[in-house]
């Protein structure tokens, strides 16, 4: 009859087997599925805020005769990041639309600056890629063609303690964005970076009317009268920034931005914009999620479940093994006994021993029988 399996045999290999499979996964996980999420969402729509007190340059103020600086004007700078074409699974075109605006005033009267900023990035190092990009500044002209040369709105995942290009549109040049230090932002690890930028001719930049003014002087309130005085508007600032390392997000950022007209770079005679504008809390916040959610999904794929994987592979296996040899000693040390006559005493049907018999001696001798007859 054929031999049929038993768990004893049939489990060990499985364990085995699926020890190893576990074993596998643990090592391929880390190698091809964390790359995989290491990447930016295609899906971005992202509302970022700033708020501030500064001066300001009353515009009206100029066509009237005489400059006039407001103090302690509430800003606000809204910028809101979509996904546009051409993106892909290596390339991600971002679009950003930018204002800054004072809120004392309403309408287009409150408006101070606009801008449209489009550009594709690696959706890895988050540096810009082909085509080149381009910015719309100007409300009455189309978008120009501007190269971008670094980072603008993450860092690259697992960012470094190092100095990184980083795009200024204002400005439409990279500048060093150095490491300053480790720190904390609500219990979460972020790097500090920080960037200044030198007085920058904006009339070379963009050549429009308003960046490259002559007026009397003493409507920009300077000795000369009615003499005409060519002023030059000039932007400088420190931008800092704190990076989450492991996704790159941006969690909290600040400029300390100053615009003014004057005849030499760095010496400003009339202020335009002069205030310190940061992230607002609820920004910071949702930065904050946005960053925590994507060390979860790294932490999850790229330690958790492999730990979990090769650990239970190792049981499994180590189990898988030490049945697998049990189940070999079994075996060998059991004995089959087969079917057949035995070298053994007889029994007899009561299960006593069957007495030997002689059959050389018993034996019964026919003795023949003669007729006797009387003669």
């Amino acid at each position: 009859m054929a031999n049929r399996s038993t768990p004893t045999r049939v489990i060990p290999p499985i364990l085995i087997g699926l020890g190893a499979f576990f074993l596998i996964i643990a090592i391929l996980i880390p190698l091809y599925t964390v790359g995989r999420l290491e990447k930016t969402p295609l899906d971005l729509e992202i509302t970022s805020v700033s708020t501030g007190t500064g001066s300001v340059l009353d515009s009206r103020s100029l066509t009237a005769g005489s400059a006039v600086v407001d103090q302690n004007v509430p800003l606000i700078s809204q910028r809101f990041v979509t996904t546009e074409e051409p993106s892909n699974s290596d390339v991600i075109t971002v679009q950003a639309g930018s204002s800054l605006r004072r809120t004392d005033r309403q309408g287009d009267t409150g408006l101070l600056t606009a801008t449209v900023d489009r550009v594709s990035l690696d959706r890895v190092s988050s540096m810009p890629v082909d085509p080149v990009g381009s910015i719309q500044s100007q409300a009455d002209k189309p978008a120009e063609e501007v190269p971008h040369t670094g980072l603008q709105y993450k860092f690259p995942f697992d960012s470094q303690k190092q100095t990184y290009p980083f795009f200024d549109t204002v400005a439409r040049e990279s500048y060093d964005m150095t490491f300053v230090e480790e720190t904390q932002i609500e219990g979460v690890t972020v790097y500090h970076y920080t960037q200044t930028i030198p007085a920058v001719d904006l009339s070379a930049v963009v050549p429009s009317p308003a960046n490259k003014l002559a007026l009397p002087a003493s409507t920009w309130g300077v000795d000369g009268g009615a003499t005409p005085i060519t002023m030059t508007r000039y932007y400088e600032n420190t931008r800092d920034i704190y990076v989450e390392p492991v996704t790159g997000v941006i969690i909290k950022g600040q400029e300390d931005v100053h615009q003014y007209y004057a005849r030499r770079a760095g010496t400003p005679e009339v202020d335009v914009v002069k205030a310190v504008i940061g992230f607002d809390d609820n920004t910071v916040t949702y930065q904050l999620g946005r960053a925590q959610d994507g060390k979860d999904q790294i932490a999850l794929i790229g330690r958790t479940v492999p730990i979990v994987a090769g650990v239970l592979g190792v049981i499994l296996l180590a189990v898988g093994i030490v049945l697998l040899l049990r189940g070999g000693r079994t075996t060998r040390g059991t004995r089959t006994v087969a079917d057949g006559p035995t070298t053994g005493p007889r029994t007899s049907g009561a299960g006593s021993p069957a007495p030997d018999h002689d059959w050389t001696t018993d034996r019964t001798e026919e003795i023949p029988r003669t007729n006797l007859r009387k003669d």
